[in-house]
C-alpha cells in the first residue's frame, strides 16, 4: 500500500514534532521531511517529492504567503494545507493563502486546555483532509466513499417557462475559490437572491463575505439573521450557525440557529436547502460545489421533491468531488457541469422565464 508522503513546514520545532507525531500514528501517512521556513521547503520539494504539504502562514525568512506563488510555479497541483489561527488576522491571511494557491486550511486549536486536547483537535481536522486530497490510497478511498443516499427515481415535471426565484449554494473544501469564480462571473443585476453555506468557522465567514463583495458586482454579506433577502444580494451563513429561510408575509427572511450539527457541520448545507425547498418549492435552484463529505445530498433531495432543480460541479473541476458526487450518484443533479459553466447556467435558469414575461 502506497503511503501518503507529507512535507511539514513550520518554524516551531515543537509544532513540527507534534505534527510529525500525529501523522506517523496513521498507517497510511508518512512524514517525508520537515522544513522551518518556505525557502528551505522549496529546496526540499524536488528532493523528496511529497504528495502533500502542510504549511504555517507566519514564518521567518520566507512565510507561507510568499512561498505559495513560488511553489505553484513548479508544482501547480500539489495539495497544500495551511495552518491558520482562529482570529480576524488569521482569517484574512487564510483567505489570502487560498487566493494564492493553497488547497485548504486547518485552524490551530485555541483554549483547548491541554496539549493532548490540542493534538486531538488538529488530528480530527487534518487527517480526513489529507486523505481526501490524496485519494490514490485505496484504504483512504474506502474511508471517503461512505454510503450515499439511495438513488431516487423521481419523475421530473416539465418546467415550461417557470422561473427560479432563489439560488442556494453549498460548498466546502475548495469552496472559497469556487465561490469567487462563480460570483465574479455574475452581474450585479441577478434577478434573485443567492444564499450560501460554506463550511468555515466564525470570523472566517465574515472575511469571506467581505472579500467576495469586493471582488464581485453583487452585494455580498454575512447573514445577521432576520434580514429580508433581496435580488442581487448574496447572504453567507455565519460560522457556527445554521442558516434557514422563512416567509414573513410577502418577505422572506434569514433565520440563524445553533441547532445540532448535521453531517458534523454547522452551518450545514442540508439545513439551508431544506428550508429553501419549504419556502420556494418549484422555484428553488440548488448548486453543490466542491467539498468533502455528503452535506447537501439530503437537502438536494428536498429541493428535487418539491419540483426544484440542482446543479452539481463536475469531478474534473473539483478540489474534492465529495459533496457533488453524493448528489450526482443519488440521481439528484439535473446537470453536472465544470465550474466555468455554472455561472452562465445559473443566469439562464433565473432569467429565461422573466425574459418571456417582459416580452409580453
Amino acid at each position: 500500500m502506497k503511503k501518503i508522503r507529507v512535507l511539514v513546514v513550520d518554524d516551531s520545532v515543537v509544532i513540527r514534532r507534534l505534527l510529525t507525531d500525529i501523522l506517523c500514528q496513521d498507517a497510511e501517512i508518512e512524514v517525508a521531511g520537515t522544513a522551518p521556513n518556505g525557502q528551505i521547503a522549496l529546496a526540499k520539494l524536488t528532493q523528496i517529492n511529497p504528495d502533500l504539504v502542510t504549511m504555517d502562514i507566519e514564518m521567518p525568512i520566507m512565510d507561507g504567503l510568499e512561498t505559495l506563488p513560488e511553489l505553484r510555479k513548479k508544482f501547480p497541483k500539489l495539495p497544500v494545507i495551511m495552518f491558520s489561527t482562529l482570529c480576524s488576522r488569521g482569517a484574512m491571511a487564510t483567505l489570502d493563502a487560498l487566493a494564492r494557491g493553497a488547497t485548504d486550511y486547518v485552524t490551530k486549536p485555541a483554549n483547548v486546555g491541554s496539549v493532548t486536547a490540542g493534538m486531538q483537535c488538529v488530528k480530527e481536522q487534518l487527517l480526513p483532509k489529507i486523505k481526501a486530497l490524496c485519494p490514490f490510497n485505496t484504504a483512504s478511498q474506502a474511508v471517503a466513499r461512505l454510503p450515499l443516499p439511495q438513488r431516487l427515481h423521481i419523475e421530473r415535471k416539465p418546467r415550461g417557462n417557470r422561473t427560479y426565484d432563489i439560488v442556494a449554494i453549498g460548498s466546502s473544501t475548495g469552496g472559497p475559490q469556487a465561490l469567487t469564480a462563480v460570483l465574479k462571473a455574475l452581474p450585479g443585476s441577478v434577478p434573485v437572491p443567492i444564499v450560501i453555506v460554506q463550511h468555515m468557522p466564525p470570523v472566517f465567514t465574515k472575511h469571506l463575505a467581505d472579500r467576495l463583495h469586493q471582488e464581485s458586482a453583487l452585494t455580498v454579506v454575512e447573514a445577521r439573521g432576520g434580514e429580508r433577502i433581496e435580488p442581487g444580494h448574496v447572504y453567507i451563513a455565519p460560522g457556527d450557525y445554521h442558516m434557514e429561510l422563512r416567509r414573513d408575509g410577502v418577505a422572506v427572511k434569514t433565520v440563524l440557529t445553533q441547532g445540532p450539527p448535521e453531517n458534523s457541520c454547522r452551518p450545514a448545507v442540508d439545513v439551508l436547502f431544506r428550508s429553501v425547498a419549504n419556502v420556494y418549492g418549484v422555484g428553488s435552484l440548488g448548486v453543490v460545489l466542491t467539498g468533502m463529505g455528503q452535506d447537501g445530498a439530503r437537502g438536494s433531495e428536498s429541493i428535487v421533491h418539491t419540483g426544484g432543480s440542482v446543479i452539481a460541479q463536475d469531478e474534473a473541476s473539483c478540489v474534492v468531488w465529495g459533496m457533488p458526487r453524493a448528489v450526482t450518484e443519488a440521481g439528484l443533479a439535473s446537470q453536472v457541469l465544470p465550474l466555468g459553466s455554472i455561472p452562465n447556467e445559473i443566469l439562464r435558469h433565473v432569467s429565461m422565464g422573466r425574459r418571456q414575461l417582459a416580452a409580453c
